[in-house]
């Protein structure tokens, strides 16, 4: 057995020297945990997003407190400038490295060259790689405890994971602590309970119950959608939520997706709910015959589907069981890939505009394990990025990281504090339509194949909320916002006009609510203002006599404004969104 120095940062691009950091550091945790707490068993611990976690099995609870300690110990380690080396070991030797480590051992059965790191006397099974010395990680910080199941696997041992935060500079890892702590201020969580958006209960686990302030926000964003894509010369069709076994059979995802769906038997056959929208889309192309000139064919469906995810990896809006997705699917000729590409993320464009959304892309390449020839990868692959190049955005490039059936773009939008999140999406799929044997009669009268696009840009509706809800503090424009206007009375002798007043608005669409509380006009202010109502409306008998309002916006202006200018504004403000 020879061990010898790593080397690991040397031979490492600049690029990725963070996350040599990340994962040493995870060593580091899992060392400063085993020196505390002698009798834990040893999980994994790998760099992920901004930092690194391990797994641990342990009969104690990990607390708060212990985490200070184990950071604490950590910085110990750190400043014995352990060194980390690498050495290769058989099977046999490997097993007596591991004899009490439970976890490790099963690892090693999928191994056939286990591969050690040591640094002081700890030692790891790891294929790398890592930072020369210890004292290479500058700036970490433990944040939280969690449970997860071994291997993410519920019929598993639940395990404790520890997570951290780890940087190249203090600096770094001060200002991500800065982003952590204005996105706890905008948690959508919080706000859709403040904003009486919607709730979650336990009668129906991660599946939220959305209120009618957030109904608003979910119809808005619909009509929004509706009204592009009639632009855009979309048919809207609906299928239904439950459909017979055998289409998800024909469809593959009996095979490949069982474990997240959901089933029912109904007068002695099996079904499943849609986790999915695209087989029902399937059958309804199949009900008549197809040709070319209908092509391109654009189906799109704001579909509800049900999705069994783990307990452990649900969280508010962002990970749920039961969403809506803005599906569609584009039925073309090869030679339409390139401009139907071009105009799905022009569209893409328009709708991620509206909001404040800037964008990237990726594109992702065929995997090992794929349908078609390569002739046909080839050709798509090249569709897709020339589609890009000619619209001059630049692209992250995915290398075998595609769907089995197809390559596909993903767009990552850049929220208000800088965090991306992927939402939209165009795939290009060769599965479907030769699964379903979907048919097109084309110029020389023969039956071909039509290629197929999935594509969806909200993504998933629910989730689409959250991330606007985080995006805007809560405080949304005009034409989203679940109350537009609050009309505030100064005594009683107001309220009869203000009731007038707030029903003519109404009947222009213009979502109103009125305070007549017998409360100080500040705290009626305040509390308008706490609701993120865009604009607060004080109505005295002065302003009743001269036809005015005495308009307040959320930005702190006040001024004095006609009534009828007023209603001529906002309505222009809403219909445009502003």
């Amino acid at each position: 057995m020879k061990i010898s120095s790593a080397k690991d940062e040397e031979n490492a691009p600049e690029s990725s020297k963070v996350e040599l950091i990340r994962h040493s550091a995870a060593h580091v945790l899992a060392e400063a945990v085993k020196e505390l707490f002698p009798d834990v068993k040893l999980g994994i611990g790998p760099a992920i997003e901004n930092g690194f976690y391990y797994d641990f099995d342990l009969k104690h609870t990990f607390t708060p407190e212990d985490l200070e300690k184990i950071e604490q110990r950590m910085k110990e380690i750190i400043k014995r400038n352990e060194k980390f080396e690498r050495f290769e070991s058989t099977k046999k030797k490997a097993e007596e490295i591991l004899k009490d480590e439970p976890y490790k051992l099963e690892l090693l059965k999928e191994l056939d060259k286990p591969t050690f790191y040591k640094n002081g006397e700890f030692i790891d099974l790891c294929k790398g790689p890592h930072v020369n010395y210890t004292p290479a990680i500058k700036a970490f910080k433990l944040t939280k405890v969690s449970g997860a199941y071994w291997k993410g696997n519920s019929d598993n041992k639940q395990l404790q994971r520890i997570y951290g935060l780890a940087f190249k500079t203090k600096d770094e890892l001060n200002n991500y602590l800065k982003l952590l702590e204005e996105a706890e201020k905008r948690n959508h969580l919080h706000l859709g309970k403040k904003l009486d958006l919607f709730s979650f209960h336990s009668e129906a686990p991660a599946m939220p119950f959305w209120h009618n302030n957030g109904m608003i926000i979910k119809n808005e964003l619909i009509k929004f959608w509706r009204e592009l894509h009639q632009q855009e010369n979309y048919q809207e069709i609906e299928t239904p939520i439950i459909l017979d076994k055998e289409l998800w059979l024909k469809s593959g995802h009996w095979d490949n997706y069982k474990e997240n769906m959901y089933f029912t038997k109904v007068d002695n056959r099996d079904f499943a709910v849609k986790p999915m929208n695209c087989p029902g889309g399937m059958l309804l192309y199949n009900e008549k015959l197809h040709s070319y000139k209908e092509f391109p064919l654009k189906v799109a469906e704001l579909g509800l589907v049900h999705r069994h995810e783990m307990s452990g990896v649900t969280y508010g809006l962002f990970r749920v069981r039961r969403f809506t997705q803005d599906d569609a699917h584009i039925f073309i000729t090869d030679e339409q890939i390139k401009d139907e590409v071009i105009d799905i993320i022009k569209l893409v464009g328009r709708i991620y505009k509206q909001f404040g959304f800037t964008y990237s892309v990726e594109i992702s390449t065929r995997p090992e394990k794929s349908i078609g020839t390569k002739e046909q990868w080839d050709y798509a692959e090249d569709s897709l990025k020339k589609a890009l190049k000619e619209l001059k955005l630049d692209f992250k490039l995915n290398e075998s990281q595609g769907a089995f059936y197809g390559p596909k773009i993903d767009f990552h939008i850049k929220d208000a504090i800088a965090r991306t999140w992927q939402c939209g999406t165009i795939q290009l799929d060769m599965a479907m339509p030769e699964r379903f044997d979907l048919t097109y009669e084309g110029k020389d009268g023969k039956k071909h194949r039509p290629v197929m696009l999935h594509r969806a840009i909200y993504g998933s509706l629910e989730r689409f909320i959250g991330i606007l809800i985080e995006h805007y503090a809560g405080q949304f424009p005009l034409w989203l916002s679940p109350v537009q206007v609050i009309l505030l009375t100064i005594t009683d002798a107001q309220k009869e006009y203000v009731k007038k007043l707030s029903q003519k608005l109404k009947e222009l669409d213009i979502r109103v609510e009125i305070d007549t509380r017998n409360e100080s006009m500040s705290k009626k202010v305040r509390d308008a203002q706490l609701n993120y109502i865009p604009y607060i409306l004080t109505i005295g008998d002065r302003e009743i006599q001269n036809k005015e309002l005495a308009v307040r916006t959320l930005d702190g202006k006040i001024k004095t404004e006609k009534i009828n200018l007023f209603i001529e504004r906002i309505l222009k403000e809403i219909k445009e969104r502003k």
